[in-house]
Formats: C-alpha cells, sequence, structure tokens
C-alpha cells in the first residue's frame, strides 16, 4: 500500500507507462477528473460501485489501448496517506496517468487498523480522507478501506487493476499482500520516490524535537498543550530569550557595519571630490597668476598702456629735459661739455655782481651739461 513503508519514498515515475501516461495527459479520464478540478472527490459509497454498463475484464494492452468515454479504467490505490506530502501527490498522479481514460480510487485506511499493523499517525483518519478529497487525480476515496485486498472488495468496488510499486510488502502475516493481486494479472507496477516519506518528516521531528518545543511556545502554545514539564518549560523560554539577544545583538552590528561601510564609502567620495576641486582651483590660480599666466599679461599691457598716456615731464621750453633728448646725448658730449666747463674763467667770489647781468639760478634737476647750455643761452 502507498505509504505504507516505514523509511521508504512515494511513487513518482510509472514503469513501463507506454502510451498510457501521454493518453491520460490529453484529458480523456472522463467527467470524474474533470469534477475533480473543481469540487472534492466524492466518497465511495458502502455498497460499492453501481455501474449500468456490465463491467467486462480488460486486460493491461486493451487499458492501455484506450476505452470507451462510457467505460474508464477503474484503477485502485491504497494507503495510510498520514501527513500527505509531495510523495504521495506524485504517486497518485502516477496511477491517474497509467492509462488514458483512468478513474481513480484511492483507499484510505482507518486509525484503529493502522495503529494495529503500522503504528501511531500523526493526523487522525478524518484528517487523512479530507487530505485525499483534495488532491486533484483522485476520483473517488473509500474510507476504511481493508488492510489486504480480497475478492470480494474488488468485485464490489468493480477495480480493473491495482496500482502499487512492486516491491514485495511484507505485513500482517504476510510475505507480500499484493501476491494474490500480481498472480490475478491485476497488478500495475509503479516506481517510488526515495528521499521523502512521513516516517522521514516524523524523523526529522523526533531529531530537532527542542527546536520544535520551543517554536511553538513562541508562538502561543503553552507547556500543557506540548506536554512539556515545569523545568523544561522554564529552559525552552531561557533558550528562547538568548537567542532573541543574540539575534538583536548580530542586527545591531549588522547595522554598525553597514554604517560604517557607508561612512567609509563617503569619506572616500569626499576626498575625491575635495582632491579633483583643490587641482582644478591651483590649476586656475596657476593660469591666472603664473609667469605666464592672465594678470601678468594684464599687469604688462596696463603699464604699457599708463607708460603711453602719461609720458615723463620736463620744464617748460627746455627740449633738452626731455627723456628723448637726454638719451640723445652721448657720453663724449658729455665729457667735452665739462671740458668746456673747466676752460673758462672761474668768477671771483669777491667781485660784487654788477646788476646788469644777475646771478642764474642751476635748477637742481638739471644735468650738469643741460645747465651749462642753459647757462650758455643767458
Amino acid at each position: 500500500m502507498a505509504g505504507r513503508r516505514r523509511g521508504r519514498g512515494s511513487n513518482v515515475q510509472q514503469r513501463g507507462q507506454g502510451g498510457g501516461q501521454g493518453g491520460g495527459q490529453r484529458g480523456g479520464q472522463g467527467r470524474g477528473s474533470r469534477r475533480a478540478l473543481r469540487e472534492p472527490a466524492a466518497f465511495a459509497k458502502p455498497t460499492g460501485c453501481e455501474l449500468e454498463v456490465p463491467q467486462e475484464k480488460l486486460t493491461i494492452a486493451q487499458a492501455r489501448r484506450g476505452t470507451p468515454a462510457h467505460r474508464p479504467v477503474r484503477v485502485y490505490a491504497d494507503g495510510i496517506f498520514d501527513l500527505f506530502h509531495s510523495g504521495h501527490a506524485r504517486a497518485l498522479m502516477q496511477a491517474k496517468t497509467l492509462f488514458p481514460n483512468t478513474y481513480l480510487i484511492v483507499g484510505v485506511c482507518s486509525d484503529d487498523l493502522t495503529h494495529k499493523f503500522k503504528g501511531y499517525t500523526v493526523m487522525t483518519e478524518d484528517e487523512r480522507y479530507d487530505a485525499l478529497r483534495h488532491c486533484r487525480y483522485v476520483d473517488e476515496v473509500v474510507r476504511d478501506a481493508p488492510w489486504t485486498l480480497s475478492t470480494e472488495f474488488l468485485k464490489t468496488h468493480k477495480i480493473d487493476f491495482v496500482a502499487h510499486d512492486d516491491i514485495p510488502y511484507t505485513s500482517a502475516g504476510s510475505e507480500d499482500v499484493y501476491k494474490h493481486i500480481k498472480e490475478a494479472g491485476m497488478f500495475v507496477a509503479t516506481q517510488r520516490t526515495e528521499g521523502i516519506s512521513t516516517s522521514d518528516l516524523i524523523t526529522r521531528i523526533v531529531r530537532d524535537y527542542d527546536i520544535y518545543v520551543r517554536r511553538n511556545l513562541q508562538r502561543g502554545y503553552t507547556a500543557r498543550d506540548l506536554n512539556v514539564g515545569f523545568i523544561n518549560d522554564k529552559k525552552y523560554r531561557l533558550q528562547n530569550q538568548v537567542d532573541k539577544m543574540k539575534e538583536t545583538v548580530r542586527t545591531v552590528e549588522e547595522k554598525s557595519k553597514h554604517f560604517v561601510h557607508t561612512v567609509e564609502e563617503k569619506s572616500h567620495d569626499l576626498i575625491h571630490k575635495w582632491e579633483e576641486k583643490s587641482r582644478e582651483f591651483i590649476g586656475n590660480f596657476l593660469e591666472l597668476f603664473g609667469p605666464d599666466g592672465a594678470w601678468h599679461a594684464i599687469q604688462e599691457r596696463s603699464g604699457r598702456v599708463l607708460q603711453a598716456l602719461s609720458p615723463y615731464s620736463s620744464p617748460r621750453g627746455s627740449p633738452s629735459s626731455s627723456p628723448t633728448r637726454r638719451r640723445s646725448l652721448s657720453p663724449d658730449s658729455s665729457s667735452s661739455a665739462s671740458s668746456a666747463s673747466s676752460l673758462s674763467p672761474p668768477s671771483s667770489p669777491s667781485s660784487p655782481s654788477s646788476p646788469s647781468s644777475p646771478k642764474k639760478e642751476i635748477h637742481p634737476s638739471l644735468s650738469p651739461a643741460a645747465a651749462y647750455n642753459r647757462h650758455l643761452k643767458s
């Protein structure tokens, strides 16, 4: 039965499906499949299947070739389906797609039968029934299904084939509860999915028991709900507080690292911008005030303009005092003028000045040559 074994997976792929799966996906499963997509699957009647059309026996080859729409192939798959998971769903998907026109009947064992032959379940039988009704691949659910399939049960529900993996299932004093089904040619083998099963899920919970107890305490469950003693309750709550403090410290540390990183990035950006602006400022300063800068050129041009507008001043009527005149005087002319001045008779200091020839005052700003020339003119 699907979901009966401990520590093993559920079915995922059909072995030797042939054209069955492709045909099943083409939508030939009938009205029951379309109804299951809109509403939960129906429960099987206690009296079994009541079909008007006689149910002739089908072979696997005939079922794979396809059957009329009013005569779907009735496939039965049974199991416990505790903690309904993806492995269960894949097993039912495989059973549904065995033939082009399949009507899938799923049998779910009761709590009493399961606890007797397999062990305690997490979900109640009603919860497991309801889980199967809402699986899209299921057309009908049989409650309180038998542990071993009898010929009477197969006839009551007009079952054509039974889908399950072909690994012998030892239970209830039998080496293989499906042995008589295989001998009757009504067994269709499927494959299993490793890595997912109800037993695996329960093992995870048991292994991490403390974690899940603390988890539920945090979500409002009481120690009484979890069947936890007073000491363990205080221990778990203290561990939760410690974990919260660790999480707070970790959060603050991450935020601090993020803040420091942000400040460093902004500092690098500011330094980079400052370096760019400083280089730009220095370049502009040198361009303006450097030896070849614009300010030096402006001063030079201003000096030339001022020189052209304001020449050197000289006494009125004395052309010799002009810069041009002074520059035109050569050293030879200056020396000859000095010689002539030395040859002239010196004036007697004791002799009084005559009124007709008053003494001429030599301007202190004139050069000796200019003063001598001025004296001769006078």
